[in-house]
């Protein structure tokens, strides 16, 4: 009841801050016309898995089971959904699936309408995804429902004794396929042994992501043979503490893909920087190779442009929370990130391998840069041991797809 109370309050808000705001007026937007869409598409003879994500992150999680899926049980049909308009609008023409949309408010009513149109075989939660209505229907239903590299800690509602009531939603997944140990052990305390731990299949996606990656000219002809820093996914705090010391040391070359690509945040970061800078689509290999420093100021391209790097840096770190480490460690070079960290069990397992390190201020990441400026060897074994971290994790989405009943 209260949850209901507070699905409609939330709904009022997503009102309120729609006719304000363009992001929350397209989730909004999408959000209702699913039902119709669904409507439209579905082939009623088909037989849909349904895979959820919150957004891209998650969806980047789910994308080696559904790709996986559809080579071995090709008799399957995919749907796909987001909940967030930063996960949809990238990949509304997802050719993985057959049909993508937003998920519709969890309601009562339109959980019924939603199953009701897709008639699902199966369900599939990619991660922190926990819609009460939609489960307990799909429970109520019998249709076998999934939670896909979901990873629990002790400050969740959940086991929390005010959360005990709340965490009746987790008794409505028939497996749980978690990330480590810790959240076994937190679902096993209060009664759900359905668990295997199987990791994180955000190392299987990475992998797939280093193998289908491209070179490209402009990068190449930056690179030279010089020795190729990459500042990725950063953000100005993060700007603020490399670029100094790129300023003074010209014996690296400077590779900056930052988080926010818009002419207002480019154009500081050229403001901050003494030598010459070009931009990626602005320039040509010739002119690329004349510069100090490479700004990519498109989307699409940092996965293959880690490639390029010796040592790279992952931003986050200074705000809300680190970026995609694994996206860099697996072209086995060593990742720096900001403290801001310690939700990110990659980025502890990385501190400890000694592949990933923390630094605070400016003066960490100069003596760090010292560091590996001057010893080659530590350089190579630290992204030795991000690479094989990476490897050693990876296969989570094959294990999964073995234990699934199809």
């Amino acid at each position: 009841m209260f949850y209901n109370i507070g699905i409609f309050f939330y709904s009022l808000g997503v009102f309120v801050c729609s006719l304000f705001n363009e992001k929350v007026r397209k989730m909004r937007r999408g959000e209702r016309a699913a039902i119709r869409l669904l409507r439209e598409k579905v082939d009623p003879s088909g037989r849909y898995i349904w895979f959820h994500a919150a957004s891209l992150g998650e969806f980047e999680q789910g994308r080696p089971l559904m790709e996986q899926l559809r080579q071995t049980h090709p008799e399957y049909k995919i749907l796909l959904t987001f909940f967030s308009p930063s996960g949809y609008e990238v990949r509304k023409n997802y050719e993985g699936a057959d049909i993508v949309c937003y998920l519709p408010l969890d309601t009562i009513a339109n959980a019924r309408r939603f199953l009701r149109t897709v008639r699902p075989v199966m369900a599939f939660f990619i991660k922190y995804e926990f819609w009460y209505n939609y489960l307990h229907i799909l429970k109520h239903r019998g249709i076998p429902t999934y939670s896909v590299s979901s990873i629990f800690c002790e400050n969740q509602v959940f086991f929390r004794w005010y959360g005990r009531h709340y965490a009746g939603v987790l008794r409505c997944f028939t497996h749980f396929f978690v990330q480590n140990e810790e959240s076994r052990r937190l679902l096993n305390g209060i009664g759900i042994t359905a668990v295997d731990v199987v990791g994180d299949t955000r190392f299987d996606r990475v992998l797939q992501i280093k193998q289908q990656a491209r070179r490209l000219p402009v990068v190449d002809a930056f690179a030279g043979s010089g020795k190729v820093f990459v500042a990725g996914s950063s953000w100005a705090p993060d700007e603020d503490i490399l670029l100094p010391y790129f300023n003074k040391n010209r014996s690296w070359r400077l590779i900056v893909a930052p988080h926010v690509i818009k002419e207002s945040h480019l154009a500081q970061i050229e403001q901050k920087c003494e030598g010459r800078v070009v931009r990626y689509t602005q320039t040509t290999p010739a002119d690329a190779a004349k510069a100090d420093v490479l700004v990519i100021d498109c989307f699409g391209l940092l996965s293959s442009i880690y490639g390029y790097a010796q040592l790279t840096y992952v931003g986050g770190g200074f705000g809300v929370g680190i970026h995609n480490l694994l996206e860099a460690a697996v072209w086995n070079v060593p990742v720096i990130f900001g403290p801001n960290n310690q939700r990110f069990q990659e980025a502890q397992d990385l501190k400890r391998l000694k592949g990933g390190y923390e630094i605070d201020e400016m003066g960490d990441f100069s003596t760090l840069m010292q560091t590996f400026s001057d010893h080659q060897e530590q350089l190579r074994q630290a992204g030795d041991a991000a690479g094989k971290y990476v490897e050693s994790l990876t296969g989570a989405s094959q294990i999964i797809l073995e234990k699934v009943p199809f």
